[in-house]
């Protein structure tokens, strides 16, 4: 249960990086920047291990979350655009 909870603050944090880094308007909610936040973080640490950039726990893997996720920012704003 521990664990869950710092995975949505660890999200959180991530994802709101990436909204104040990202210019633009990206109206949404705590969730969905929770949301984002975590698949950011999972999607970069997931491919930052699998090519050895770095270790959890690591820095890098803080950076590398917060580019997922402003990644996923852009994604979701061109999704959001052609409905």
């Amino acid at each position: 249960m521990l664990a869950f909870i710092g995975t949505l603050i660890v999200g959180l944090i991530v994802g709101l990086i990436a909204r104040a880094i990202k210019p633009g308007d990206d109206s949404m909610g705590w969730i969905m920047t929770i949301v984002l936040g975590i698949l950011g973080s999972l999607v970069a640490g997931y491919i930052g291990r699998f090519f050895g950039w770095y270790q959890p726990g690591q820095p890098a893997g803080w950076i590398a979350s917060v580019v997922g996720a402003i990644i996923l920012l852009f994604l979701w704003g061109m999704i959001r655009k052609r409905s």
